[in-house]
């Protein structure tokens, strides 16, 4: 990872995924994610819709996160912001790895 792909401000870091290996994506999205406080934002920048991880974030963190789209392609620009700390459903045989497997 290069310092281009993950920068951090006071509340809001920013990850841009471009450069990324598709399969590297969510274990750093999630991994980035675990680690803001209540209140603080992750920006997302990508190449596509990043619809699928929306419904990731569903499934993992219920009521956790808020989602908003601040650009719509060909760059897309979203803000995701942890508005709770659900806790992940973790455990033996229920890690699907793509949040870093923690």
């Amino acid at each position: 990872m290069t310092m281009q792909a993950l920068a951090a401000s006071a509340a809001t870091t920013t990850v841009d995924v471009r450069s990324i290996a598709p399969r590297e994506r969510h274990p750093l999205i999630f991994s980035t994610f675990r680690a803001l406080s209540v209140g603080q934002t992750l920006e997302l920048i990508n190449d596509h819709d990043p619809l699928p991880l929306y419904d990731h974030f569903q499934a993992e963190r219920p009521g956790g996160f808020g989602w908003d789209y601040l650009e719509r392609g060909p760059v897309w620009r979203v803000r995701i912001s942890k508005i709770d700390t659900v806790a992940a459903p973790h455990g033996k045989g229920s890690c699907c790895g793509a949040c870093g497997g923690a």
